[in-house]
């Protein structure tokens, strides 16, 4: 009978292309998983691996037994989901992904609900930008993430996994306090045409979705500083470098110098959750989802979006401006 520990190590090593890099993401030496494929190439009679300059590759009976193992590793999966509903504890490991706004602002609060409430269950969390955690989460690297798109810009959920809204975060427009429109109620994007912007590192969700917003307006975007960290970006904005729209969640102390004026057509990001199709069932991810809401700072009842209709593999619930009220459970 085939291991399955040694079909998840072949696996890992189709998915990430080195018996190394399997290791990593197994959390073990690479010893041990050669030991495993030398292992599974005696169960099987058949070569599995093969030089290939530094490294190795598949053989077609190495790619074959991938395919079926990828099978197989899902109905673990959700037989272990299964399980999990059908006892109706929240217990075992579930692995997170969030990005740095989330893991600042919600997930401290959510981490010590989980804790108080289920003892029995273990989180690991990491830091990730929302366009990579996605991914990760479909090939099994992680069991849910914690992402966020925008309003104008939606992030297309990939084919296997289900969300669940955690809140809708408005933004807002940081500029130095002696620009022209400091003073204003609200600002127009378009009256900041030619401004010199302050935005994330290159690559990232947020940076990408101000260029082509700006781009958007016929405003080439001039943007000379890049910090990921909205304190540092608030910071430059102190220091009269520029603008930087900010979203609630991820506003830290604004500092002296610093003027934060609503834009008259309101932007706002989306947070949500995701996870896979076959661990839908877990009371682990319900759990999580459900602490993740009640960690949303509160905001004036008068602010609360309604909730939304639900789409394809989308929970409904929301709220706005990082308020939570009584959402519905996943």
């Amino acid at each position: 009978m085939l291991d399955l520990e040694r079909l998840r190590a072949l696996h890992s090593v189709a998915t990430y292309g080195s018996v190394s890099a399997a290791a990593d993401v197994l959390h073990v030496t690479t010893s041990a998983v050669s030991q495993q494929l030398a292992k599974l190439e005696r169960e099987t009679g058949q070569k599995l691996l093969e030089r290939n300059g530094r490294g190795v590759r598949l053989t077609d009976a190495a790619e074959l037994l991938v395919a079926h193992a990828e099978r197989i590793l899902s109905l673990v999966e959700q037989a272990q989901a299964d399980l999990e509903a059908h006892r109706g504890s929240v217990v075992g490991q579930l692995t997170v992904a969030a990005f740095p706004t989330a893991i600042r602002g919600l997930m401290p609060a959510a981490l010590q609900a989980l804790r108080a409430d289920h003892p029995e269950l273990r989180v690991l969390l990491r830091e990730e930008d929302p366009m990579r955690s996605m991914p990760l989460v479909l090939r099994g690297d992680f069991d849910m993430a914690v992402v966020q798109d925008w309003n104008n810009e939606p992030l297309p959920l990939p084919e296997g996994l289900h969300k669940g809204v955690i809140c809708e975060d408005v933004a807002d427009v940081a500029m130095p306090e002696d620009h022209d429109l400091a003073g204003r109620d609200t600002v127009d994007l378009k009256e900041l045409a030619g401004d010199t912007w302050i935005s994330s590192s290159p690559d990232s969700i947020c940076c990408d979705w101000l260029l082509r917003t700006l781009r958007a307006i016929d405003s080439e975007p001039k943007i000379d500083h890049m910090a990921y960290e909205f304190a540092t970006q608030l910071s430059l904005v102190a220091g009269g470098l520029g603008n930087a729209i900010l979203p609630r969640l991820g506003r830290c102390d604004v500092p002296p110098g610093v003027a934060i004026v609503p834009l008259s057509a309101p932007m706002s990001r989306r947070v949500y959750a995701v996870w896979r199709e076959e661990a839908a069932r877990r009371p682990a991810i319900r759990a999580a989802v459900n602490a993740l809401r009640a960690a949303v700072p509160d905001v004036p009842s008068d602010v609360l979006s309604a909730v939304p209709s639900a789409g394809r593999g989308e929970e409904a619930a929301t709220a706005r401006a990082g308020g939570a009220g009584n959402l519905a459970t996943p």
